[in-house]
């Protein structure tokens, strides 16, 4: 980043001062407008304004909160520390956080050399971004769309690594510049360099981490598995389920500690065996409907799953391992 740039936004605040002397608890004035733990937009955007930004306020720990707005950190130098529906994640200098209206959001307290930037962004400022990033389902999209429509089983939130990716680092810088200038097309120049930035993001989903609140990645994978066990592939369920073909196999590993292939094995081998044991056809039939064509195959990793060969586990002879 600018060095300029970034010493403006190291400079520390009013608020910051106050904690720094002393003060422990966050100042509910300046972020929520009623009772409760939600930080409303209408306390940091001017009237008619559908973003800007505001340097993340440091020294204080932010107890659990949500907002009525979407959330973006970018994280400029050192790191911070989120807890987002109870999922620690750590931002690192150079990555981004978004977060929806619906995210339980808690951060621990951050040092002088911390400096990352918040972006409170109205719902419908986005509406431009949705229609240039296009009609494919992905991760982003879906985000965007659950954002707009206040969706609260949706997307909690989205954490791209792209530390190392200049095209995101340079627009971010240039979406900051912008917002703190005095043009007088700032919305739209603003809107524009955003739909930029999503865009150059869907060239990165390999590099995003995210968690949903309710129906686990994992959990829709086997579904899909227990269904189409015999013919599916790791391209057709990233279909079916909107997401990515690489961000979808590295979640299925994370999640479950094996493959999609280790996976379609396993249920294809334990349909197998139960077609054995409670059916009179023939093996190499029963390879072919569990979708193994090569029945050589189809009996060298069987035998290498159950200790014992197809035909002997059908005779019940050995002990399957």
């Amino acid at each position: 980043m600018d060095t300029a740039l970034l010493e403006k936004l190291s400079r520390i605040t009013h608020e910051e001062q106050k904690y720094l002397d002393g003060c422990e608890t966050v100042d509910r004035e300046l972020y929520m407008s009623a009772p409760g733990s939600k930080i409303n937009a209408r306390r940091l955007l001017a009237a008619g304004k559908l973003i800007t930004l505001r340097p993340h306020t440091r020294f204080i720990h932010f107890p659990p909160h949500s907002h009525d707005y979407v959330e973006m950190v970018y994280m400029c130098a050192g790191s911070t520390v989120h807890t987002i529906n109870g999922q620690r994640v750590e931002l690192r200098a150079g990555e981004l956080l978004l977060l929806s209206q619906t995210a339980v959001h808690e951060i621990a307290r951050a040092g002088e050399g911390d400096i990352a930037v918040n972006f409170i962004v109205l719902p419908q400022f986005f509406t431009h971004t949705l229609s240039a990033i296009g009609e494919e389902e992905t991760p982003l999209r879906r985000f965007l769309v659950d954002c707009l429509c206040g969706e609260i089983s949706g997307v909690g939130f989205l954490h791209f690594r792209v530390s190392e990716v200049r095209q995101v680092q340079n627009l971010v810088e240039n979406l900051i510049l912008t917002l703190l200038g005095e043009s007088n097309a700032k919305r739209k120049l603003s809107q524009m360099t955003m739909s930029v930035l999503f865009m150059e993001l869907l060239n990165h989903t390999e590099m995003l981490d995210y968690a949903e609140n309710d129906d686990a990645i994992a959990v829709r994978v086997l579904r899909y598995i227990d269904r189409e066990y015999a013919r599916g592939s790791l391209s057709e369920a990233a279909a079916e389920l909107h997401y990515d073909v690489a961000w979808l196999s590295r979640q299925i590993k994370r999640q479950t500690g094996k493959t999609f292939t280790q996976l379609m094995q396993e249920k294809r081998l334990a349909q197998a065996a139960f077609l054995l044991k409670n059916t009179d056809r023939r093996i190499d039939d029963i390879a072919i409907a569990v979708g193994y064509e090569n029945s050589s195959f189809f009996h060298r990793i069987f035998k290498r799953e159950y200790g014992i060969s197809p035909k002997h586990y059908r005779d019940g002879e050995g002990t399957a391992l």
